[in-house]
């Protein structure tokens, strides 16, 4: 008989045991060992390091044990320490704090929109590396004292759980996730009932949400479930599963996300006191809709569904500008200002499009946000520029039209993506698109293994290693060289080599227990006895040199790259004196048949008994295998398609362990390379070869750098039997690389060169303030059509000879047409640079020039300014007018310029110098 009714009966804890509870519930103890400690010896068999989780596990032990706890002086000292470190953690000022004290114009808050985040195993919330990054970005937020709320969705079945069948074909499986199992705890009214948020939809329905938050350190996670009793069954299942169901499922899922986030945050906020945000964040397009949320909260266009007045109903919503409500236009200017946008997909494919008559059908008088005019929510996701189509609704082209600041994943990303998003700012050069990169980071404290830390402690002592893995001292300033690398870091030099051999060693023999253990478990589920596994007690060897690539499977990653050559591979892993061993691991999604077939390339050849104790396949990658693979590999293998790879953090977390890195220049690593951190695969990506060919280059490059050049180097031993140029290639990835590496320095670099400027814009921006700005814009685009470059020339004489001397400067006369704005409205500029074949401007230069007097015509000024020829070779110029605006973020912003055209004359683009 089955149960018609499930829950979980917990014991009471005794007084003496009470703080228990709270180290459970805060996820800290996710990365902080000593709290792993103390709950492992709470019950040293019941804790599972591969799936630990507190909450389960005091869930579970009796009422004895904890009556033996209570009358144990020993482990209530040590619970009474963990307690006050962690109210000294969740207390005490931080780098955050330490910033305002000393002036800093910051945020009171930040709200941070993910659709996954992956904090721990225990909250299996993630698909891949956009949820680890969230998860890392909030932990490091609390490290650092960020006052950061994040903001996501409760999936009941979380992603999937990956098992093979016995040909090696991927098959998921979706366990029901009980969020009273969770580490989490159900946001609740003054009265105790649990708070809800509502959206409308079509027809007169509505979605309802419970709130649920993980506490992450000192940051609030806050999650939305659509499993509630006040829900049709079509509603309760849209937060069913990660990334699941069809477009219609998807939008709703983003809508609640989005909208129904930001009802969230305000609940949050009004019950418990916190700031609301000043800056919205928002990681990836999929929580896009929020932005409409904060406009209809700004011009009071309806009451949220079933939400009271200080969630975000009519009247003043929470953080509006004093002076009313604000229409559609001025809004969005304030919404925009207190944004911030981030991409992570390097490729079109990778965004969430949508029907556009779908969305049109969620919004309006019979949707969500009513008084917000539906044509103006389609307009804000239109791809209207060259090369969109016409009739979809793309979520990232919104996320970008609502936010004043954006940003890629990395420098590569970052041009990938301007280059990607150019039309939404037609005329500029794809340099000059206003999205910046901010590189991600890990989280040291949660990737680091144990053992390294201790390696590291016994050099500079615990705290300060702790201190140095979450970036504090680069935080506070203290005990940097001048190019802000931490000297402790540099305390690695002074390890013996013997002690980072062995400990590498270490590594590596756990990493072989736990394969040897997964595989096993693998098999049995493929449907093999006891009989047939033997073999597996001889898979991998503590001393060949073993490689890790891990990560989702689509087509871009190129898992199989390393099977181009199957008797080459064979040959390398059986070396008879320089063996290599891999082990790879992998999730395909579910309804991508092309990344399950790969899995299935692999997976055979690594069914091969000629093999198969040098290659392996692990199934079910997540953060608990994660922690374990890292460490263990000697060298991390990563071979996308470049430049297709936005970050690739996976690597980061390798090298933090001593691990080198064998990869495309792509993401992270086309940044930070340099060969004393490990090896670039040359890539065939500037050719013109088709894929097929490509792969056969860069695949033959991957077997010819392992061969000559990594095996070589771990297989050469000096005098003590130790391999010294090997050890120091781990020296310098730990001290000189590692610092870089870390979500400390991210979410740093997040705080000061986007949270802190847009917390500014939008304090900048009260009622009158945003109206008069959104004015203005009217009437620049209005005007914009009649504003032209009219005469170009250059007062000197060298000029009219097509040539000029280095050091040379040429004076400049510009005509412009105004187009009836003033002055002050546009900025003039000369743009030099080199030129080349197709008198193309390459590494240019923009100099304003200056108002020198009203020109000949009416509505016209004349513009001067010189131009200096600070280097040889081919050299050309041209002059451009952009919108100015002390409230505006770039020149770009509008997406507006004005450029000479053919009538200007024969000085329109100014002389070629040479």
């Amino acid at each position: 008989m089955k149960a018609i009714r499930r829950f979980t009966v917990r014991p009471v804890l005794p007084d003496s045991l009470r703080p228990l509870h709270d180290l459970a519930r805060n996820l800290r103890w996710s990365w902080h060992t000593e709290t792993q400690e103390l709950f492992r010896s709470v019950d040293p068999e019941g804790w599972r390091p591969e799936d630990a989780d507190p909450v389960r596990l005091l869930g579970s032990v009796s009422a004895s044990r904890l009556a033996e706890l209570a009358r144990d002086e020993e482990f209530l000292g040590r619970l009474g320490e963990a307690a006050d470190e962690l109210d000294g953690y969740l207390t005490g000022d931080r780098w955050y704090q330490n910033q305002l004290a000393q002036g800093g114009q910051l945020p009171s808050s930040v709200a941070y929109f993910s659709p996954e985040f992956g904090v721990t195993a225990a909250l299996p919330q993630y698909s891949g590396g956009l949820g680890i990054l969230a998860g890392d970005h909030l932990k490091a937020a609390s490290d650092l004292g960020v006052p950061l709320i994040g903001v996501g969705l409760l999936y009941r079945h979380g992603y999937f759980r990956q098992s093979l069948s016995r040909d090696g074909w991927q098959q998921e499986t979706y366990p029901v996730l009980d969020p009273n199992e969770l580490p989490v705890t159900l946001l609740r009214e003054h009265d105790g009932t649990p708070a809800r948020v509502v959206l409308a939809l079509p027809g007169g329905r509505s979605l309802h949400a419970c709130v649920w938050k993980a506490q992450v350190g000192r940051v609030p996670l806050l999650m939305l479930d659509s499993d509630v009793e006040e829900n049709a069954p079509g509603e309760r299942d849209v937060t069913d599963r990660l990334y699941g169901g069809g477009s219609d499922h998807r939008l709703l899922q983003e809508m609640l996300l989005g909208i129904g986030g930001v009802r969230a945050v305000r609940t949050w906020c009004r019950l418990t006191g916190a700031p609301a945000p000043e800056v919205f964040h928002t990681n990836e397009g999929h929580a896009g809709f929020l932005g409409l949320e904060r406009i209809r909260e700004l011009t009071g266009a309806g009451q949220a569904p079933g939400q009271p007045g200080q969630a975000g109903g009519t009247g003043q919503a929470p953080g509006q500008p004093g002076g009313g409500a604000l229409d559609f236009d001025s809004a969005l200017e304030v919404v925009r200002a207190g944004a911030v946008f981030t991409t992570h997909t390097p490729v079109p494919a990778g965004i969430d499009r949508f029907d556009r008559q779908l969305v049109a059908r969620h919004f309006g008088d019979d949707g969500e946000l009513p008084g917000v005019p539906v044509d103006r929510v389609l307009a804000l996701g239109e791809e209207t520029y060259e090369g969109g189509t016409p009739g979809i609704f793309n979520m990232a082209v919104m996320g970008l039209r609502l936010a004043q600041r954006a940003n890629g994943v990395s420098t590569l990303h970052g041009a990938v993506s301007r280059e990607m998003f150019s039309g939404l700012w037609p005329g500029f050069d794809p340099a000059e698109v206003p999205i910046t990169s901010v590189t991600n980071g890990v989280h040291a404290p949660t990737w680091v293994a144990p053992e390294v830390l201790s390696l590291g402690a016994r050099q500079v002592g615990e705290d300060r290693a702790r201190d140095a893995l979450a970036g504090g001292e680069v935080a506070t300033g203290n005990g940097t060289d001048r190019t802000g690398t931490p000297r402790r870091w540099d305390a690695v030099s002074a390890i013996p080599d013997r002690e980072i051999w062995d400990l590498r060693r270490v590594l590596r023999e756990q990493l072989v227990t736990e394969v040897r253990k997964r595989l096993y478990a693998s098999w049995r589920r493929r449907g093999a006895g006891t009989a047939e596994l033997g073999w597996i007690d001889g898979v991998l060897d503590p001393d060949v040199l073993t490689i890790g690539f891990a990560r989702r499977v689509p087509s871009y990653k190129r898992l199989t790259l390393m099977l181009r050559d199957k008797d080459r591979l064979t040959r390398l892993l059986l070396h008879p004196t320089r063996p290599i061993q891999i082990v790879v691991a992998g999730k395909a999604h579910p309804a991508d048949d092309g990344g399950k077939r790969l899995i299935r390339e692999l997976v055979r050849f690594a069914d091969d008994a000629q093999v198969r104790h040098r290659i392996v396949f692990l199934p079910d990658y997540g953060m608990a295998m994660a922690q374990k693979l890292y460490p263990g590999c000697d060298v991390w293998l990563n071979n996308p398609l470049r430049p297709l790879e936005a970050c690739g953090t996976s690597g980061m977390k390798a090298a933090l362990n001593g691990s080198l890195n064998l990869s495309v220049r792509d993401g992270w690593w086309d940044e930070w390379f340099e060969p004393d951190f490990g090896w670039a695969i040359p890539t065939a990506d500037g050719s013109a070869v088709d894929d097929d060919r490509r792969d056969e280059l860069e695949a033959d490059a991957l077997y010819a750098l392992i061969e000559d050049r990594v095996a070589p180097r771990f297989y050469d031993r000096g005098e003590h039997g130790l391999p010294e140029r090997w050890i120091e290639m781990v020296r310098r990835t730990l001290a000189a690389l590692g610092p870089k590496l870390l979500a400390g320095r991210m979410v740093r670099e997040y705080v000061e060169r986007l949270y802190a400027p847009a917390a500014v814009s939008r304090r900048a921006l009260d009622a009158p303030a945003a109206r008069d700005l959104a004015a203005w814009k009217s009437k620049v685009r209005a005007a914009w059509p009649q504003v032209a470059v009219d005469h170009v020339e250059t007062v000197t004489d060298t000029a009219a000879s097509g040539s000029a001397e280095l050091g040379a400067t040429l004076a400049l006369r510009v005509r412009i047409a105004l187009g009836g704005l003033a002055p002050e409205d546009l900025e003039v500029q000369v743009v030099a640079g080199r030129v080349d074949s197709g008198d193309a401007l390459v590494d240019a230069q923009t100099t304003p020039l200056k108002v020198a007097g009203a020109g000949d015509l009416e509505d016209h000024r004349i513009y001067e300014g010189p131009l200096s020829l600070d280097r040889t070779g081919p050299y050309g110029y041209t002059v451009r007018v952009l919108p100015s605006h002390p409230l505006l973020a770039s020149g770009a912003e509008l997406g507006l310029v004005a450029l000479p055209d053919a009538t200007v004359g024969e000085e329109e683009g100014g002389p070629v110098l040479r």
